[in-house]
């Protein structure tokens, strides 16, 4: 594959990546659509262009996957939906991005993985720009939301941990959507018992949903996929750092967010800790 067609295939997949925060946003703030309804469609969209792209490929493959990594993939998509009742695009973006990464750089960790001086310093930036974002203050976002986000993220960092080696991720991915297409479904039906009324759904939502599910989750994650293995580790661990940053200045262009110093001066600490460790080489991991 050419190397220009590398770039613009990991454009695509930052943009995807980035378009699935400003669409839930989006839907949530200006639209009626509940979260679990919201959720329920992407997941449903997501699945079926999946399986679509393996299905013509080769349909046996669309049984990879499994139920455990399911229901951390559907863990996710329902806290990043409830999450973005109440943050910002961009806010939503860091705090995932972050929670993501310290989760996986903890999972290292206690598997005996050790960093150098300048990598722990990294690693105790971001965790210091992520507290620093969520301290009370008038610029703090509401406490509950960034909880589910942090939650969201570290579901998201467990499943990413338990694809790592399982086989073609395209088709473990299809697999565990369409898996989680009953997990959101069971959503829906305890949030028609707990609170009939919140319940809600209308055409733009749907559309928002069905986009965040078709193009930017399903077609996203393809395109990621195809072009990972062209990607060094460091170069793939690297770009994905852009996301947070492209997310807030898509949420100020198109949904006229505000970007406070807080965010800033959090987002450069967050994602130059992450920086400092992903890019210098580990020690070796401990033996026994």
């Amino acid at each position: 594959m050419r190397r220009s067609s590398i770039a613009g295939l990991t454009v695509l997949a930052l943009l995807a990546f980035a378009g699935n925060s400003l669409l839930c946003r989006a839907a949530l703030r200006d639209t009626a659509i509940d979260p679990a309804s919201f959720t329920l469609l992407r997941i449903v969209a997501g699945a079926l262009v999946l399986a679509l792209l393996v299905g013509l490929r080769a349909p046996a493959q669309l049984r990879a996957g499994s139920w455990t990594s399911a229901a951390a993939l559907f863990a996710y998509a329902i806290a990043f939906s409830y999450a973005y009742i109440g943050l910002s695009a961009g806010t939503g973006a860091l705090i995932l991005f972050g929670a993501v990464q310290a989760s996986m750089l903890g999972w290292a960790l206690l598997r005996g993985e050790r960093f150098g001086a300048v990598q722990s310093l990294g690693l105790v930036l971001a965790i210091a720009g992520l507290i620093g974002l969520l301290l009370p203050g008038l610029s703090a976002p509401p406490f509950g939301a960034a909880l589910l986000m942090l939650l969201a993220g570290i579901a998201w960092g467990v499943y990413s941990l338990r694809g790592r080696g399982a086989g073609d991720p395209t088709a473990v991915t299809a697999g565990n959507f369409l898996r989680a297409v009953p997990m959101a479904g069971a959503a829906i039906a305890i949030a028609l018992l707990l609170a009939p009324d919140a319940m809600q759904i209308d055409a733009p939502g749907s559309l928002h949903a069905i986009a965040s599910g078709a193009l930017t989750s399903g077609l996203g994650y393809a395109i990621w996929y195809r072009a990972l293995p062209q990607l060094r580790a460091s170069t793939a661990a690297t770009v994905q750092l852009s996301v947070p940053v492209i997310t807030a200045v898509a949420g100020v262009l198109l949904l006229s967010e505000p970007v406070s110093l807080r965010l800033v001066l959090a987002s450069i600490a967050v994602l130059g800790g992450v920086a400092l460790v992903v890019l210098l080489p580990k020690r070796p991991m401990r033996n026994g």
